[in-house]
């Protein structure tokens, strides 16, 4: 194991490539579906396959949806677009090479804004968003020699995102695809499924001394199927890397495979070894021109995304920042409690709810919040009952709510009447429970008097037990008050 203190003499630098899988319901120069868990080899034609005379078509839907990923980063969108081939053999790959972007992509630079675990917040800058066909699958049974291949997946569109070297820890790589995977779910342009493979992820590693101006040579690591994964490997990597610096002994420059059930990686092949791609224009399809009219039409068609709510919830609704970063973190959530919020203005209280028991019933049952039985104007009219006095917190969450969940016909008041829940708020009416129950402890309102003032939350428990739970906490906290201290 390394010590902190050789490891502070190094600065970890991380550039990742993600490649998002797209929500087109054909592939991107063919008709073949992509659904995604289809018997293998059932979503393929004779383009897909490259047979002699077939020509690609585009997909326009896959145009649009990469305007959209670089509109969202603020990146430079290409109004000339031409795909390249991209040549290299692999049993996946049926036609023998790869369409793709190659100097000219869709999106140039741009920046995605991330928040770190303590708060703070970073922009990791964009080199490019580029358009591509993905691969088909190869499978590996266990104990098998033989390498089968599943073509479904070959020609589903890629938008691929690559970051400049801006990473500096594992928590910064995670906070990036937290952030890309909310990005392309608030878009609609793709699932974000890391374990179905919609969502994958490269991380290219470097080390250098701290305060040095020249990076390290890189080291790419694949095969990681979750955030987590990506964080451990790059973690692994750079004491690797550091290791061997210690040790006197050079950096290799090449991929590697992550085994996250070990937390190793192995050499896959050297940078030297790889393919000479041969890049050239694709000469079966045109170039792609995007018209003003075209960008501004897929301009108007943006959704409000992560990091506008993020403020919006903060700066319009006066939320903490955690409250904020919670309720944006899925697409579906903030949108429901933005309509709760057109139906009430006691904000936190929404958000306490929605944060609150709204989720722990969505996760206990697995349930989208567009199948949650309780309407955005329901939830306001309990918010209301508790904020006007007529129920209480305790009864609401615990009693009304879960009726509301079983039938959702009743109002709020119409549960809360049925099953006798509305507080007593009547002064006149409180006063004498509350005289009760300071004449049958005169024991504890003399120790009161004495200075024992914590002695206030037993006699309110008195006092709600008396009622049945039905007396108003404010209305009764100031008449035992004023009484206990004439």
């Amino acid at each position: 194991m390394l010590s902190e203190e050789i490891k502070s003499k190094y600065q970890l630098v991380v550039g990742l490539e993600v490649h998002a899988q797209l929500l087109t319901a054909s592939k991107i120069f063919a008709s073949d579906s992509t659904e995604f868990g289809n018997l293998p080899n059932r979503q393929v034609s004779v383009i897909t396959l490259g047979h002699p005379g077939t020509l690609p078509k585009l997909n326009k839907k896959v145009i649009e949806y990469a305007v959209k990923m670089g509109l969202a980063c603020n990146s430079e969108i290409t109004r000339t677009n031409i795909f390249s081939r991209k040549n290299y053999f692999y049993p996946d790959l049926p036609k023998g090479y790869q369409i793709t972007q190659d100097k000219g992509p869709i999106c140039v630079g741009g920046v995605v804004p991330i928040i770190l675990p303590d708060g703070t917040e970073k922009e990791i800058r964009l080199n490019r968003v580029h358009m591509e066909e993905d691969a088909g699958k190869s499978i590996h049974l266990a104990g098998e020699t033989d390498t089968l291949v599943d073509f479904n997946r070959a020609g589903t569109p890629l938008v691929e995102i690559v970051t400049e070297p801006d990473i500096r820890t594992s928590e910064e790589a995670y906070a990036f695809l937290a952030e890309i995977k909310k990005l392309v779910k608030y878009l609609d342009i793709c699932d974000g499924n890391m374990e179905e493979g919609s969502l994958r992820c490269d991380a290219n590693v470097s080390i250098m001394l701290k305060g040095a101006s020249e990076y390290g040579k890189k080291v790419e690591i694949k095969n990681m199927n979750s955030f987590r994964n990506v964080a451990r490997a790059i973690d692994h990597e750079f004491e690797r890397q550091v290791e061997l610096i210690e040790a006197g002994e050079p950096i290799v420059s090449e991929t590697r495979t992550y085994d996250p059930t070990t937390g190793t990686s192995t050499s896959m092949r050297t940078k030297e070894d790889l393919n000479d791609y041969r890049y050239f224009p694709e000469p079966d399809l045109s170039p792609v021109v995007i018209s003003e009219e075209w960008l501004h039409s897929i301009k108007s068609q943006m959704p409000a995304l992560p990091k506008e709510l993020y403020h919006k919830f903060m700066d319009v609704y006066g939320l903490p920042s955690y409250d904020a970063s919670f309720l944006t973190e899925a697409k579906e959530i903030a949108l429901w409690f933005e309509e709760l919020c057109l139906k009430t203005t006691n904000y936190k209280a929404a958000s306490n709810w929605v944060m609150g028991p709204i989720k722990s019933l969505l996760n206990e049952y697995a349930l989208h919040i567009n199948d949650f039985p309780i309407k955005p104007q329901t939830l306001a009219d309990l918010i209301d009952l508790i904020d006007e006095g007529k129920v209480s917190f305790t009864a609401a969450s615990q009693k009304i709510y879960p009726e509301l969940v079983k039938s959702a016909s009743e109002s709020p008041l119409e549960v809360a009447k049925r099953l006798n829940l509305i507080q007593e708020s009547d002064a006149d009416s409180l006063k004498p429970i509350v005289e009760q129950v300071l004449s049958e402890n005169t024991k504890k309102v003399a120790e009161y008097k004495s200075g024992k003032k914590g002695l206030i939350g037993m006699f309110m428990g008195e006092v709600m037990k008396k009622s049945h739970g039905k007396a108003d906490p404010k209305v009764a906290t100031k008449i035992l008050t004023e009484l206990l201290e004439k």
